[in-house]
């Protein structure tokens, strides 16, 4: 794909530099130098994942996020199955435990529409620094005042 084609592209799209760029993963000027095809009297050429991204979002994928897993479709087939409700365990106060640090999801969309929301992080408290003592500073002396010779 050279930067006719990419201009193309865009075009039958109907969407503008800046929102191809963001579509692409991309600052706009970068992408501004693919459709040019040069940078700076260089000629530039689009890489192959930016000209693969661009046939993935013409055929409509919007994310990939990857092949479904075994244990994805054994948690579909559980899902579908209602299960019996079970009564929750009180704890006790001692047994809490600490908080689960969430794991890192990528909020991004997928071609579903929805994308799952990352639970915010919490982070542990820092330890108070200990202070180091003051010195007394020295008292500021004021300089001596100098003799004036005496007048005759």
């Amino acid at each position: 794909m050279d930067a006719k084609h990419l201009k193309a592209w865009r075009k039958s799209l109907g969407m503008s530099q800046k929102e191809a760029a963001e579509a692409l993963g991309l600052k706009r000027r970068i992408f501004q130098y693919y459709e040019k095809g040069e940078r700076d009297g260089e000629a530039v050429k689009a890489p192959r994942a930016v000209r693969l991204a661009c046939w993935a979002l013409t055929q409509g994928v919007v994310d990939y996020v990857g092949p479904d897993l075994p244990e994805d479709k054994k948690k579909a087939a559980k899902a579908e199955k209602p299960e019996k409700a079970a009564k929750p365990k009180p704890v006790k106060p001692r047994e809490q435990a600490a908080p689960v640090v969430a794991a890192l999801v990528s909020p991004v969309e997928d071609v579903s529409g929805t994308a799952p929301v990352p639970a915010p992080i919490e982070a542990a408290p820092r330890p108070a620094r200990p202070r180091r003592p003051r010195t007394p500073k020295a008292a500021a002396q004021p300089a001596p005042a100098q003799a004036k010779p005496a007048a005759k």
